[in-house]
């Protein structure tokens, strides 16, 4: 349990900081990454709209995390609350409810699937 929860604390500081070197290393390169409102991306995408601030995070907080683990699979729910800058909308902010599934390849845990659902 221990590594996953480090593995998402990763995540979260990555796409805080802009950190596409953090964010290659701990995306599958087979990611599906979806969006509250229906968006979906592969790993380039997602990685490329952090990189170039379309998808720019000032800061994310992860609360109500519960992590399941099956085999070298790890299922992670939590609420994401964060402020946010994306390029040609300005400051705004989100409360989403996320579903991350989480691959041990070759020793690394990589995140395999990510989906997003708007929280009331």
């Amino acid at each position: 349990m221990t590594e996953i929860t480090n593995a998402v604390e990763q995540l979260r500081k990555a796409m805080v900081d802009g950190d596409t070197v953090t964010l290659e290393k701990l995306t599958s390169s087979e990611l599906s990454y979806g969006h509250s409102g229906g968006k979906l991306q592969t790993k380039k995408e997602f990685v490329s709209d952090i990189a170039t601030g379309v998808s720019d995070f000032v800061s994310i907080d992860l609360t109500d995390q519960n992590i399941r683990m099956v085999d070298n699979t790890a299922i992670v729910r939590h609420i994401l609350s964060a402020a946010t800058n994306d390029k040609g909308k300005g400051p705004g902010t989100v409360k989403l409810g996320v579903l991350l599934v989480w691959v041990k390849n070759n020793g690394q845990w990589q995140l395999l699937a990510r989906q997003a659902v708007k929280v009331l």
